[in-house]
């Protein structure tokens, strides 16, 4: 839960609405599981939130008081959020000196094919490279072996040809929606329920 100083205020000093700082600290801790859920770290999460949901930029010293956490935190979680393309360095007219100031990308299929595209391909690619690699290990390896080391090797490269058929299925499919995510209307797709 943000601090009485931070979350209560808007940018401009206004307190907000109860309502209002009911579903902010909503939406930032809702924001904050759904990034741990998907790996990521909580304070990613809650970061995005606090800039999707400021009617302004907000730099690193804004973003630290709002949350509550470490300069340190905040500062290497923007430079993730910042690679993965969901936030991005704006100028701000009229602020003077260093401070470097964030605004949230709302262009969520951007978002996705960042995601989808950096890191989810690059550890599919990496988990078959290393299944080809141990593979090739075991073929390699199973002449010099006894009978029940070689049937274990067997095991092991049944049980790895089952891991990549399923890798290649992840590959597909995030292929498949990287083909398709640049041709969705969000618009379209918010009305759709799912049953």
């Amino acid at each position: 839960m943000a601090s009485k100083n931070s979350a209560d205020e808007n940018n401009n000093g206004r307190d907000l609405h109860p309502d209002l700082l009911t579903v902010h600290d909503s939406m930032l801790d809702g924001l904050g599981q759904l990034s741990d859920y998907f790996g990521f770290s909580k304070v990613m999460g809650q970061l995005y939130g606090a800039l999707l949901l400021s009617p302004e930029p907000l730099s690193l010293d804004d973003l630290m008081e709002r949350l509550s956490i470490s300069k340190a935190s905040v500062s290497m979680n923007m430079r993730t959020l910042e690679h993965m393309g969901m936030v991005r360095q704006v100028w701000m007219r009229g602020k003077s000196g260093r401070r470097k100031y964030y605004e949230a990308e709302t262009d969520f299929v951007q978002i996705i094919t960042n995601i989808l595209s950096g890191r989810e391909m690059r550890d599919v690619d990496r988990a078959l490279m290393v299944m080809e690699e141990n593979n090739e290990l075991l073929t390699e390896s199973m002449p010099k072996m006894d009978d029940e080391d070689r049937e274990q090797a067997e095991l092991y490269k049944e049980r790895i040809a089952q891991m990549q058929t399923m890798f290649r299925f992840a590959q597909l499919v995030i292929t498949s929606i990287l083909a398709r995510v640049a041709d969705m209307d969000l618009d379209e797709v918010s009305k759709i329920e799912i049953q």
